[in-house]
């Protein structure tokens, strides 16, 4: 039987995955995942409520359930899960239960949404970064529920409104903050 010439055979698809990760500001975990290694996608938008395809202004106007969140979308052969999740808890205050830094409200709280495959992972890496703070976290890891994309003007929006941006990262003392609670450990 001959064999089969497998340098004609076209390179086989790369099965993507998804991670969702609610941490306040959703230009801010966008900006931490956007570019790294595996990652194919960080798109912001909006998780955990019950509006249909919710806008920016009705989730921070509040009554929708939304948080802000970004969704990664990820070649797991390049990055794993778990490195990802473990990158996330370094770019929130996980203690804080009603927000993140200047960015108080419902729609600004902190959670991991998993599927079930991804749930011990997510549950392993949040229980080793409690150790390293030496703390106990108010975010929790929870089930995944629909992901509604924010509108296109909310897309890529540190690298097309630089100044902007930064203006609000400062504002909010996100880096110092940050960097106060993680140490060299702190991404953002």
């Amino acid at each position: 039987m001959p064999r089969a010439d497998r340098s004609q055979a076209p390179p086989a698809r790369p099965v993507l995955q998804s991670a969702v990760y609610a941490g306040g500001c959703f230009w801010s975990e966008e900006k931490a995942f956007d570019g790294l290694p595996g990652v194919r996608s960080a798109v912001s938008g909006f998780v955990g409520g019950q509006t249909a395809n919710p806008t920016y202004e009705q989730v921070v106007r509040g009554g929708t359930g939304h948080m802000e969140a970004v969704q990664v979308t990820f070649d797991p052969r390049v990055v794993s899960y778990r490195a990802l999740v473990d990158r996330y808890w370094r770019t929130i205050d996980p203690t804080d239960p009603n927000g993140q830094f200047c960015d108080q409200g419902p729609s600004y709280r902190a959670a991991v949404f998993a599927t079930a495959d991804q749930r011990a992972a997510a549950v392993a890496s949040r229980d080793a970064a409690m150790r390293f703070l030496g703390k106990s976290f108010t975010t929790p890891v929870v089930g995944v529920q629909r992901f509604w994309p924010a509108g296109p003007e909310h897309q890529d929006y540190a690298r097309r409104n630089r100044a902007h941006y930064e203006a609000y990262r400062q504002g909010c003392r996100r880096p110092q903050q940050l960097r106060a609670i993680w140490g060299d450990a702190a991404v953002g």
